[in-house]
C-alpha cells in the first residue's frame, strides 16, 4: 500500500525531525543516574552498535566500563555533560546528539577529518551574475552548455512547478551537474523529489530495518526502499552528481538513490553517512538524547551509515584552486561532454 506506515517511516527517515520519544522509567536523578540511564538508552535502542563493533572494534560494555570511572556523585552539571558527550561520541555518528539547556554535543570527525573540496567563492566564477534562485535550488547554464544545479539543503520544499520551470530551462543543456556539496540533509521526502526527476521507471534503491527489540541484532525484517518516476518533467540525458564528506544524512540517502539510476555518475569525494533513522529520548535531569534507530542498506544490503563512495574520486586540488577552478565542476563538464582527459 502505498500510503502504509512503512512509507510514513521512510519520509521522516534522515530529515531533521523525530519520528518519536522514548521516555525511559528511570529513578534517582544523580549524576550516576543520568548516565546509566544515557548508557542503556543506546544499548537498547540505537541501531549500529553491532556494526561499529566489526568496523572499528565499538564495544559498548567497555564503553560503560570506561566512563563509569569518570562519574562522581559530586560533579556539576557542566563535568557530568562533557563526559556524556565524549561517551555517546565513541559512536562517531553525526546523528547522535546530546541536548542540555546550554550546548548541544556533535560529533565532528565524520566531517572534520576530511578535505573540504567546496568553496563559495570559486563556485560563484560559475554561477556568474544572471543566476536563478527557484525553491531550495541555484542554477545556471555553463559556457560549456552544461546545465549547474545546486541544492545547499533538503530542509525545504522543492515544489513540483518550480522543478518543472528549472529542468524546462535546462532542457537545451548537453549534460546536468547536481551539486549537493555542503548539504547536511533535512526531509528525505524532498530528496526523494529531486531524485524522482532522474528515472523513468521505479528502482530499487535500497532496503530499511527497524529495532524491535533491547538486544544489539533485535531487528525487523529488511523491507524494500523504492524510487517511483515523477509524473512531472523528467531529465533525459547524462547527469553527474558532485559529493563531499558534508553531503550527509537525506543527502546521503539522495546519492544512493541517485547512484541506481543507469544515467547518472557520481564524482568527488564519498559522502558523510547517516543514515539511520533518528529517534530521541530523555535521562533523568531532562536532557534530550537522539540517536539513529533505523539502519538503511544499498540494494545489496551494505550499509550506508559510513558514507557512498563516488564512481569517480576527485578532490579539489591546490593548483585548481589557485586559478579559480573547481575541480570537482571540470571532472563532471569532462564527463558529461564525453571527454576523459
Amino acid at each position: 500500500m502505498k500510503h502504509s506506515v512503512y512509507h510514513f517511516l521512510l519520509v521522516v527517515l534522515l530529515s531533521g525531525l523525530t519520528l518519536s520519544c522514548i521516555r525511559e522509567d528511570i529513578s534517582g536523578n544523580s549524576p550516576e543516574d543520568n548516565f546509566e540511564a544515557l548508557w542503556k538508552i543506546i544499548d537498547e535502542q540505537y541501531c549500529f552498535l553491532e556494526y561499529k563493533n566489526q568496523e572499528y572494534g565499538l564495544d559498548w560494555d567497555e564503553v560503560h566500563e570506561r566512563y563509569d570511572k569518570r562519574i562522581t556523585s559530586s560533579m556539576g552539571s557542566e563535568a557530568l555533560f562533557e563526559v556524556l558527550s565524549e561517551m555517546v561520541n565513541e559512536l562517531r555518528d553525526g546523528h547522535v546528539n546530546l541536548s542540555s539547556a546550554q550546548a548541544t554535543s556533535q560529533y565532528r570527525e565524520w566531517f572534520d577529518a576530511y578535505p573540504r573540496n567546496f568553496s563559495d567563492s570559486i563556485q560563484s566564477n560559475y554561477l556568474g551574475k544572471d543566476y536563478i534562485n527557484s525553491s531550495g535550488l541555484t542554477y545556471q547554464i555553463l559556457e560549456n552548455n552544461i546545465g549547474y544545479v545546486y541544492c545547499s539543503s533538503f530542509s525545504d520544499g522543492i515544489g513540483d512547478g518550480n522543478l518543472n520551470e528549472t529542468l524546462d530551462k535546462l532542457a537545451i543543456c548537453d549534460g546536468l551537474i547536481i551539486d549537493v556539496r555542503n548539504n547536511g540533509g533535512g526531509n528525505l521526502t524532498t530528496a526523494q523529489k529531486l531524485a524522482a526527476r532522474f528515472t523513468n521507471e521505479k528502482v530499487l534503491v535500497g532496503y530499511m530495518c527497524h529495532k524491535t527489540g533491547p538486544g544489539h541484532n533485535d531487528f525487523s525484517s529488511p523491507k524494500a526502499v523504492y524510487v517511483e518516476p515523477s509524473t512531472g518533467i523528467r531529465w533525459q540525458k547524462k547527469a553527474v552528481v558532485l559529493t563531499n564528506r558534508r553531503s550527509f544524512s537525506a543527502t546521503n540517502d539522495f546519492v544512493n538513490s541517485m547512484k541506481q539510476f543507469p544515467n547518472v555518475t557520481v564524482v568527488g569525494n564519498r559522502t558523510g553517512g547517516g543514515s539511520g533513522l533518528p529517534f530521541s529520548s530523555e535521562i533523568p535531569n531532562g536532557w534530550a538524547i537522539r540517536f539513529s534507530a533505523s539502519p538503511m542498506f544499498d540494494p545489496e544490503m551494505e550499509q550506508l551509515e559510513f558514507g557512498i563512495d563516488p564512481d569517480v574520486k576527485v578532490d579539489m586540488t591546490s593548483e585548481d584552486i589557485s586559478q579559480g577552478k573547481d575541480t570537482m565542476i571540470e571532472t563532471a563538464c569532462r564527463i558529461l561532454k564525453g571527454s576523459t582527459n
